[in-house]
């Protein structure tokens, strides 16, 4: 069953939309006509982007299933439902395994994968009765393919992806669009305050901007596409793990040892 949704007059909520891909997701949604409520848990930032793109915004911790089940409350009382969700808000974390806690884990699991959680269970009911609405769930090609050195973030971005999957296979017969973004670098804070070695890493397939990663976002949703992989070569490199996953782990490991002899000083972050 095809989900193809023409955004133009769609009510859209779109989280993590304080700066990056979120901000950027959030213009695209405007110049193609559609309404659009903003959602960060950094208010200052959040309110100077609402104020900038003059829309609506709502500062939260996705993280927090009664925070998600608010903003959804809060939107369908100013705009009268949901079509598009954009689960978009994301964290790094820490680096490594053996000098993470309890506590960093809790942290990353629960803005990287209980946020998308949350916002299916309590959009869903609404999308279900009114046939038809669309999840854009943000996780990253590390949710793919891994990324050296950072655990927590390699971990809970396949998760994200996982949960996608089973969200489009449970419910794509039933009117609900579902498309997974999982770009590599893309220029935004993330990326530009990351150390040296975690910036070599995710451009080692050039970096993409903002806007071009939601241009990709709103040709998804207006195709029903499920994967959007803006850095094409992500996809050449999921047959190579398909084919020999053995074979692509040695490259993996020798691609650290490569970074590694680079970055020596980044030695505890491998970890």
């Amino acid at each position: 069953m095809s989900n193809i949704m023409e955004v133009k007059g769609k009510r859209v909520i779109v989280t993590g939309a304080a700066f990056g891909i979120g901000k950027a997701m959030t213009e695209a949604f405007l110049e193609s006509g559609a309404e659009v409520v903003i959602v960060d848990i950094n208010e200052t930032a959040l309110k100077q982007t609402a104020d900038d793109l003059n829309v609506e915004y709502i500062t939260a911790d996705v993280s927090s299933e009664d925070a998600i089940k608010e903003i959804i409350s809060i939107f369908n009382s100013s705009m009268g439902g949901i079509d598009i969700f954009c689960s978009n808000a994301g964290i790094g974390g820490e680096s490594g395994l053996l000098n993470t806690t309890e506590e960093d884990w809790l942290n990353i699991w629960g803005v990287n994968v209980m946020s998308h959680i949350y916002a299916a269970k309590h959009a869903l009911p609404q999308m279900l009765e009114q046939e038809s609405g669309y999840f854009v769930n943000t996780a990253s090609a590390a949710g793919l393919l891994t990324q050296i050195g950072a655990a927590g973030y390699s971990v809970t971005k396949a998760a994200a992806v996982s949960f996608a999957e089973w969200l489009k296979i449970t419910y794509g017969n039933k009117g609900i669009g579902v498309s997974c973004l999982c770009p590599q670098g893309v220029r935004t804070s993330m990326v530009e305050d990351a150390p040296g070695i975690v910036s070599a890493l995710v451009g080692i397939d050039g970096i993409m901007e903002p806007a071009d990663v939601a241009s990709d976002v709103i040709n998804a949703i207006e195709s029903d596409q499920f994967l959007i992989a803006p850095h094409e070569k992500v996809l050449d490199y999921i047959k190579m793990k398909a084919q020999d996953y053995d074979r692509w782990i040695e490259g993996m490991q020798s691609l650290q040892a490569q970074l590694l002899d680079s970055f020596p000083e980044a030695e505890d972050m491998f970890k």
